[in-house]
This record gives structure tokens, sequence and C-alpha cells, in this order.
């Protein structure tokens, strides 16, 4: 199923338990409800990435402040949302995500300057922000770059044309001094 933004954005909810591709502030991105273990799972089963923690695009900075412990260095960061950041925060809620996402302490969370956000805060649960390639892959930035075998795994794509973005910036705020992981 191909539907732009202003159509999801009419009824959000039909993505609840469905794996879909979205737009972003960055690039494409492969999501679900990342508190769903069998969605969860299935994502790391078309990416080919069985271990490597996943990030989430938060419903709002409350999710964030309310699941994830916030250091003096994390607020400064936490104000520059929404943007192309990914924030690696230590995670004190461990049942605000399902069991596979992370595999740590801690979580990646992002707050897209998109309109995608809009619609993630309706639905009011963390989706899974990943990168729509096989793992190791080239990421996707228009349909034409869509993997074949990736496309017949989803749900639904949300599509707005080419994205000329790269990943977003990963700020590990976990420790006490601040960690550039990628810029």
């Amino acid at each position: 199923m191909l539907i732009t933004i202003k159509e999801i954005s009419k009824n959000p909810f039909i993505l609840k338990d469905k794996i879909f591709i979205y737009p972003t502030d960055t690039i494409y991105g492969i999501g679900c409800d990342a508190k769903n273990e069998e969605l969860v799972n299935k994502i790391r089963k078309i990416k080919q990435r069985p271990e490597t923690p996943f990030s989430v695009i938060a419903p709002d900075k409350e999710w964030i402040k309310e699941n994830c412990e916030i250091s003096q260095n994390a607020k400064f960061y936490l104000n520059k949302l929404p943007g192309p950041y990914t924030l690696i925060l230590k995670l004190k809620n461990k049942q605000a995500i399902a069991n596979n996402v992370s595999f740590s302490s801690t979580i990646g969370v992002r707050i897209p300057a998109h309109p995608i956000t809009k619609i993630i805060s309706k639905l009011k649960i963390p989706i899974i922000t990943t990168s729509v390639n096989l793992s190791g892959d080239k990421f996707m930035t228009s349909l034409d770059d869509l993997n074949q075998e990736i496309k017949s795994q989803i749900d639904a794509i949300i599509y707005e044309g080419p994205i000329k973005g790269k990943p977003s910036t990963v700020i590990d705020l976990s420790q006490d001094k601040e960690k550039i992981l990628r810029n």
C-alpha cells in the first residue's frame, strides 16, 4: 500500500500492527510499534540485523523525559529536537520498548523535523527507526532504491518523493562525556 503523508495524517492508526516505510528529515526509515516484539523481530529479519540495537522515534519530548535519564548534556541536545539527531540515552523504563529493540540499558531516540513526527505523536507510541536497506547496503532515498526483497515484506509505504539526505547524527549521552558516534 503506497500512501502520502496527507493521507496517513487523516488516519495514522492504520499503521498500528504494521511494518511500514516512512520519510524523515534525513532519509527513509522502516519501522513499526517499538513495543511489539513480534514486529520488531520481523524488521530484524527483513534487515538481516539480528543483534544490533534499533533506535526509536519518540512520540514527543515528554515520552523521552518519562522513559530516559536526562543529564545536563542531554537537556542541551533535547532542546535541539526536532532535528537530524539520534540521542543515545540511558533507558529508565524498560517497559517503554520491547525487549528486542536495544539489548542494553540505553536507547537511541529521535524526533525528526518532519511531518511524520506529528503522525507518530498521534499514535502515542515509539516507532522503530532504522534505514531502509539490508544491513551494510546503501540506504533508500527514493522508491528506485527500494530493495525488492524488503518491499515484499512490508505492509505500507508512506512516500513523498526522493530525499537527498544522510542518516542522522548519533550522539551518545549515556556517559558523563558526550561522544559523537556518527556525524
